[in-house]
């Protein structure tokens, strides 16, 4: 990449995110497992699950599961979660250890890939209240990513129209009404988690709030 990190430095960078989360996971008790996570209907160990399941099927496999599924994502994502869940919160974490290295992903950029572990470890992370913020070259990198188009319904879309500028880094991007915050809440803000509009400043904050809580 040429505005960024390099294709071995990103997956360095998602390796070193999955066994920090790893390693911080391993001291929950069976209560925080089933605690539920910023991510939509799913609890701590299934979002886990899909981080395992995310970093082990390539494209073809990815496509044909998509295709099974009829299109309809959240079957997909339901059917591959199950998958790689285990028969208990240990197992489930054995198998995110196993991929824990893995340089596999369905598609798009590595960039993409790294954005998921990022924004999935602060979905399990803030509900738990265990603090990592990622290396700022990371972050960064995922905010440039999410600013140029929409992932997962989110991204270029959210910001429209507005200034974001990172309190903590040297990332900027658009134009308009002011968005600050840390390059990390930005990120996850972008991502369409409402939580973290709390911990953004400026008058384009509302704008943005109302469009990670959609009517």
């Amino acid at each position: 990449m040429s505005d960024g990190p390099s294709r071995t430095a990103l997956w360095s960078a998602a390796h070193a995110e999955r066994a920090a989360l790893a390693d911080d996971l391993a001291s929950l008790d069976l209560a925080q497992w089933a605690q539920p996570s910023l991510c939509g209907r799913w609890v701590i160990e299934d979002v886990v699950a899909h981080l395992t399941a995310a970093a082990s099927i390539g494209p073809l496999r990815w496509f044909a599961s998509v295709i099974g599924a009829r299109f309809d994502f959240d079957l997909h994502n339901d059917r591959r979660l199950a998958e790689h869940r285990g028969a208990t919160p240990a197992e489930t974490l054995k198998r995110f250890r196993q991929v824990v290295t893995s340089t596999r992903s369905p598609l798009g950029p590595t960039v993409a890939s790294l954005g998921e572990v990022v924004v999935h470890a602060q979905d399990i992370r803030r509900p738990l209240e265990l603090p990592r913020t990622p290396p700022i070259e990371a972050v960064g990198a995922v905010a440039r990513f999410y600013a140029r188009r929409d992932f997962a319904g989110f991204g270029r879309s959210t910001i429209e129209g507005l200034r974001l500028e990172a309190t903590d880094g040297p990332f900027s991007t658009g134009a308009g009404p002011l968005v600050g915050g840390t390059t990390l809440a930005l990120t996850m803000a972008m991502a369409g988690r409402p939580a973290y509009c709390d911990d953004l400043t400026g008058p384009g904050v509302p704008t943005m709030r109302a469009r990670c809580n959609p009517p």
